[in-house]
């Protein structure tokens, strides 16, 4: 039996935060666990595309959707935002690592990152690190952190993370997408040593249409891979398909901490939320271990609260 959002059991009493929820698969997200009664926090880097897109959602009848200002590619931004989380709430039991940018031209983070490794990256482990305090205690507390199947692709560059030289705006993806799933390895091996009860997934949406690809096609202004995305396209699967595997990853009774979730077709492509595979450089503890100390040395004291 395929699980759809129907699955997801009653979110009453449980609060969410979504990065990116204003468009994609996070807006799926969120409006897929406020139908299910979840108090949804809307984290996004524009007020005004955030208020669109709870407007969107209130309309259709749902309700609990808060919004939360958050620029991951300022990690003193992230710390206010953990910190405002907090005032309002004091307690978190869902997060989705969702928001991610790809493939832009060579840009650089408030703290002078790479984007893409500091967006979905090093923006993400920050957060997460400063909300773990907010789900301790909670009942079946998790945390669901997105990659893609470009993580099969990655490496790390380790003595250049941030692409100072060659820069090759899909390699950069790729390293960020891998290091996502790292990143979710690590931190379920952490919280399992800690015995905290709070789990950690990860999830990738296989080919699905959002926001993205446009922008990565409009940035690049490279012709041949406009052509390549217009070949693609019937491959492409909605938003609230691409949603399900982090949407399973989160709530499914059977998804267990240190899991990775994709479509079930198409070689991951498309398809229904199934257990898939994780690149093998994700494996390797040593290189887990290895990555999230250079991370801490990239942020500079900025991870932690």
């Amino acid at each position: 039996m395929v699980w759809t959002a129907d699955a997801i059991p009653s979110q009453e009493g449980r609060v969410a935060l979504v990065t990116g929820a204003n468009s994609g698969l996070g807006l799926a997200t969120a409006r897929a666990l406020s139908a299910r009664g979840a108090t949804v926090v809307m984290a996004c880097r524009s007020r005004r595309k955030a208020e669109a897109a709870r407007s969107q959602l209130l309309e259709v009848g749902l309700t609990g959707l808060d919004l939360l200002e958050l620029d991951l590619a300022d990690l003193n931004s992230v710390r206010c935002a953990a910190s405002e989380l907090c005032d309002r709430y004091g307690h978190l039991d869902l997060l989705f690592n969702n928001a991610g940018v790809m493939a832009p031209p060579r840009t650089l983070t408030k703290q002078g990152h790479e984007l893409q490794l500091g967006v979905n990256h090093l923006g993400h482990m920050a957060l997460t690190l400063q909300l773990l305090p907010l789900m301790q205690g909670r009942h079946d507390a998790r945390v669901v952190t997105v990659t893609s199947g470009a993580q099969y692709f990655g490496r790390i560059r380790w003595t250049d993370p941030s692409w100072n030289e060659g820069y090759d705006r899909y390699g950069a993806y790729s390293q960020s997408k891998l290091a996502n799933v790292m990143f979710a390895l690590e931190l379920e091996a952490q919280q399992q040593e800690q015995e905290s009860g709070i789990r950690s997934l990860a999830a990738h949406p296989g080919l699905a249409r959002t926001d993205l690809q446009p922008t990565a096609i409009a940035t690049g202004g490279n012709q041949f891979e406009a052509l390549v995305y217009r070949l693609m396209d019937p491959l492409f699967q909605s938003a609230d398909m691409g949603a399900l595997p982090q949407l399973h990853a989160a709530t499914a009774e059977t998804a267990q901490g240190g899991e990775h979730y994709g479509p079930d077709q198409w070689g991951g492509m498309r398809g229904h939320p199934t257990r898939c595979w994780i690149a093998q450089a994700a494996l390797d503890r040593e290189q887990r271990q290895r990555l999230w100390q250079l991370s801490e040395e990239l942020a500079g004291g900025l991870l932690m609260p």
